[in-house]
């Protein structure tokens, strides 16, 4: 079996976590790790160090490539290696390489989405998209998405039949990112933030669609506007250099004091669960955040901006929603659940109840398995 990125090695974030889910996937059909192989678009970030050292068969592969001798070689390693399951990470309707894999062996082939695949189209426009999609003998024979609202992008933008797409969520280790009171003060300590501030928190990638700076205009609300003080807003995931992009949101010192850019870090767990609030606050479109079920096994209460995809992350009794670009209401939102520990301890645990229901790696990979299993059958 191969499992295939888009991206390069090494990802980060929500697909870092994918490639562990998706290496249960192919162990449940290949049981022997050396008839596993994982492909993807650039080796240049090297291998993801918490995979196993004996998962040997690692190669570049960018389903994109049209060169003649590039796709002679794939279809050469598909068929030497009897490669005859395909798990894709975002592969869409047609590529140049889907031919020569599906001449090497290829029989099943399930592309896994974790973003929208096409904006809505109506009339015509959509009627010529199905039929383009008709027509293509070598792609994936099924689409899986991570929430409702980027499975209708499928079938309602890009023309996939509704019976090729399926919902499956998220999931994650729910051992790792559980609460600990005794780590209750470990963020307050790595970055120096008084121990009287709730910490409100956001995970995640500086794409100006995550909506950082929705979170930080909110932050200036809630703080000079509504007086709310004892906060600190830390912001996770930023590179060098990235930071400097907010600058424009960055220019009262007294706010900024309450503002930290916390960096790419690898101790996300244990920052978790000395925080009081999750927020997300995209502005473009999200599927279903990792980081929102991360934070909410840790029993934090969400508020995320009400978007397709990013909404289905909370109920009425696991956090609020805020309209798409409204700091101001988000402000407010975040003044009521800060002012109400009763409520947002409830809140916590019912998101924590729901993760361990629904959001599982367990559950996840179940998923996936069982589309792989149908298809073969059929």
């Amino acid at each position: 079996m191969m499992v295939l990125f888009h991206c390069e090695s090494n990802p980060g974030y929500a697909p870092s976590n994918h490639e562990h889910t998706f290496l249960d996937v192919a162990r449940h059909f290949t049981g022997d790790i050396g008839k596993i192989h994982y492909a993807y678009a650039s080796l240049d970030g090297g291998m993801t160090s918490s995979l196993p050292k004996d998962l040997m068969n690692v190669v570049q592969l960018d389903t994109s490539w049209s060169d003649p001798k590039q796709l002679r070689e794939a279809e050469h390693y598909i068929k030497e290696n009897g490669i005859t399951l395909l798990l894709g990470f975002d592969q869409p309707v047609s590529r140049p390489m889907y031919r020569a894999l599906r001449k090497g062996g290829v029989k099943t082939f399930v592309s896994y989405w974790g973003a929208p695949m096409s904006s809505r189209n109506t009339g015509w426009k959509l009627f010529l998209k199905k039929l383009e999609v008709s027509m293509q003998r070598y792609g994936p024979d099924h689409y899986i998405f991570q929430s409702t609202g980027m499975r209708e992008t499928a079938f309602l933008g890009r023309g996939i039949p509704i019976s090729k797409t399926s919902v499956i969520k998220s999931g994650i280790d729910t051992n790792k990112f559980q609460p600990d009171p005794e780590k209750s003060l470990y963020a307050h300590e790595c970055f120096n933030i008084p121990t009287n501030r709730h910490i409100v928190i956001f995970s995640g990638h500086m794409e100006r669609r995550k909506g950082v700076h929705v979170i930080l205009q909110s932050a200036k609300v809630l703080i000079s506007d509504i007086g709310f003080k004892n906060v600190q807003f830390l912001i996770l995931g930023n590179r060098e250099g990235e930071k400097e992009s907010f600058s424009q949101y960055l220019q009262e010192p007294e706010v900024n004091d309450h503002i930290t850019f916390g960096g790419y870090r690898s101790d996300v767990p244990d920052i978790l669960k000395s925080c009081s609030i999750g927020m997300i606050a995209s502005t473009e479109w999200d599927s279903f955040p990792m980081s929102t079920l991360e934070m909410a096994a840790t029993e934090l209460p969400l508020l995320v901006s009400d978007l397709p995809g990013l909404n289905e992350a909370v109920t009425d009794n696991t956090g609020l929603t805020f309209p798409i670009g409204d700091y101001v209401t988000a402000a407010k939102k975040l003044n009521t659940l800060l002012s109400d520990k009763i409520t947002r301890q409830k809140m916590g645990k019912m998101a924590r109840e729901k993760v361990l229901e629904h959001y599982s790696k367990a559950a996840q990979a179940r998923g996936l398995i069982d589309i792989f299993e149908k298809l073969r059958k059929d």
